[in-house]
């Protein structure tokens, strides 16, 4: 699996002429509709509380449900 480089600073975010968007590092540039941005930040809400979880448990012995 690639490496790839892990960013603290947050993405910029603005709304501008009935779009949404983002600069962020690593060249991010991005403009989409004010509909793609909210399912977007929905996405990234559920998917920072998935990786908080794993950051805080990776060094605790566990054993996820054989459901």
């Amino acid at each position: 699996m690639d490496k790839r480089e892990i960013y603290s600073d947050p993405s910029r975010v603005s709304a501008v002429d009935g779009a949404v968007e983002v600069d962020g590092p690593d060249a991010v540039d991005i403009a989409m509709t004010p509909e793609a941005a909210e399912e977007t930040s929905e996405r990234l809400a559920d998917q920072s509380i998935k990786a908080r979880g794993q950051r805080r448990l990776k060094d605790y012995p566990h054993r996820g449900r054989d459901d």
